[in-house]
């Protein structure tokens, strides 16, 4: 495992050729996730943390200590994912010296980016801000996620209370309870992912221009670019209190998409057009749902709870399986509701499962990364472990020419 990197690009040149060296000031999630998706291209990812004050318990990023125990007390299990194949090193940026040192790895490593995820009003403070790096770097390319974007730099945010403010948790649940939060930490990744892309847009335009750039992204603004299905609405409604009320499993639109029990489980039915409702009411045990008017959509959806019902009705008599082994024969939309453990063993899923090999040697199959790359291929979807905390100094600040550690 501690060669892939090394084997990788002397197998792929073409790829060698374009890969570049990521320095990154991140903790949580969001940046991690961003991060992680270059280091999945092959590229070399370097976190910096801070070590912590004399007698601190938990030093660096809190998620390291976040999650099931794996027998490595800074590598607990929520860290494991989001951080495989990086370096990681420990600078104190609240003194000169430490940001002396950053500029100067900057320098010596030919660093191409500079990421980082703290409150924007802190970054003059670390002497991480782009104006100053750039001066190590002129071509620099600085990317920064914040809550709310340098507007409000003093403005903290997670992703449950951004939920909670920019319409998710009214929009998720069942209509007569109370709002919810998304199974998943949906702004945390987006905001993520949009950081990768725009990363990518500004190395291209670098190729042009042979500028750096700074970009600043706000989790709040990706998280309601989102809404492109509901905040355009409010443009047409007379009455917008009667829109985007909590519709549960339902879809808003389209009848009769929903989830249904049968036998052994539930299963997700996915209506989308009056075709596709023709085709449901011809499957053996459904044709009682075929009435003149339920047609169209618009019908069904002045009858929804009456066809609701039917199919519920009619599912009692079918597994889970054998309704989707009919549904697919007529090219239906339709699924199981898999829990996670079932979703691992998908077969098309767990083929494109990450691993990497634990402190303790052994080898766990972790996520499918959102793309296939040529370095995952190369190496078998192998990944080195995420690092201890500042496992790497020794040989960074080596590699930078550093002769002391910084504070």
């Amino acid at each position: 495992m501690a060669n892939l990197k090394s084997r990788y690009s002397s197998n792929k040149d073409t790829v060698s050729q374009i890969k570049k060296t990521i320095l990154s000031f991140e903790q949580a999630l969001t940046l991690p996730y961003a991060t992680e998706r270059f280091a999945q291209m092959g590229w070399r990812v370097i976190r910096i943390e801070s070590a912590g004050e004399a007698g601190q318990s938990h030093p660096g990023d809190p998620n390291r200590y976040i999650g099931e125990d794996t027998g490595v007390e800074d590598l607990h299990a929520y860290f494991i994912a989001p951080n495989l194949g990086k370096e990681a090193i420990t600078l104190n940026l609240k003194y000169k010296n430490g940001q002396n040192a950053l500029k100067r790895i900057i320098q010596a490593l030919k660093v191409d980016v500079f990421m980082c995820n703290t409150l924007p009003k802190r970054y003059q403070q670390l002497g991480i801000d782009y104006d100053t790096l750039k001066e190590a770097n002129p071509q620099l390319i600085w990317c920064g996620i914040s809550a709310f974007g340098p507007e409000h730099p003093d403005r903290a945010g997670y992703d449950p209370a951004l939920q909670a403010m920019l319409g998710y948790m009214h929009l998720t649940g069942e209509p007569d309870r109370d709002p919810l939060l998304c199974g998943l930490p949906l702004i945390d990744l987006k905001a993520g992912d949009e950081a990768f892309a725009q990363v990518l847009l500004a190395l291209l335009e670098q190729k042009e221009t042979g500028k750096g750039k700074r970009i600043d992204i706000s989790m709040a603004q990706c998280a309601t670019s989102w809404l492109i299905t509901a905040l355009p609405q409010l443009q047409f409604a007379s009455d917008s209190s009667k829109l985007f009320k909590r519709s549960a499993n339902e879809h808003r639109n389209f009848v009769p998409s929903n989830c249904y029990p049968t036998k052994d489980g539930y299963i997700y039915l996915a209506i989308g057009s009056d075709t596709q409702w023709q085709k449901l009411t011809e499957i053996e045990g459904f044709e009682g749902l075929s009435q003149a008017h339920r047609k169209t959509n618009t019908g069904r959806k002045l009858d929804k709870e009456n066809i609701y019902s039917d199919i519920r009705k009619g599912l009692e008599n079918h597994t889970a399986a054998e309704f989707i082994a009919k549904c697919l024969e007529q090219g239906l939309a339709v699924a199981a509701v898999n829990d996670i453990k079932q979703v691992a063993a998908l077969d098309f899923i767990e083929k494109l499962m990450v691993k990497t090999v634990l402190p303790g040697g052994k080898e766990v199959a972790l996520f499918p990364a959102p793309m296939k790359t040529e370095y995952l291929e190369a190496n078998n979807y192998r990944m080195n472990p995420p690092p201890r905390l500042g496992e790497h100094n020794n040989q960074i600040f080596q590699e930078a020419g550093i002769k002391t550690e910084p504070i």
